[in-house]
């Protein structure tokens, strides 16, 4: 256990002492999140006109 315990103390020591890693990389999000954007402005758009279009079709008739 003694052994054990003394190996775990001396790789722990040398993780510590180790270099860091690289810089991060940036996630891409411009490309994605413009494209759904697009689209979601696109489907609310067309939801708006069936949306109109149901309604003064229900107003003509009253």
């Amino acid at each position: 256990m003694r052994i054990l315990f003394t190996v775990v103390l001396t790789m722990l020591g040398a993780a510590c002492l180790a270099q860091p890693g690289g810089p991060d990389t940036p996630a891409p999000i411009d490309g994605g999140v413009a494209v759904l954007i697009a689209a979601g402005a696109a489907y609310g758009t067309s939801k708006a006109r069936k949306r109109k279009a149901l309604d003064s079709e229900a107003q003509r008739e009253c």
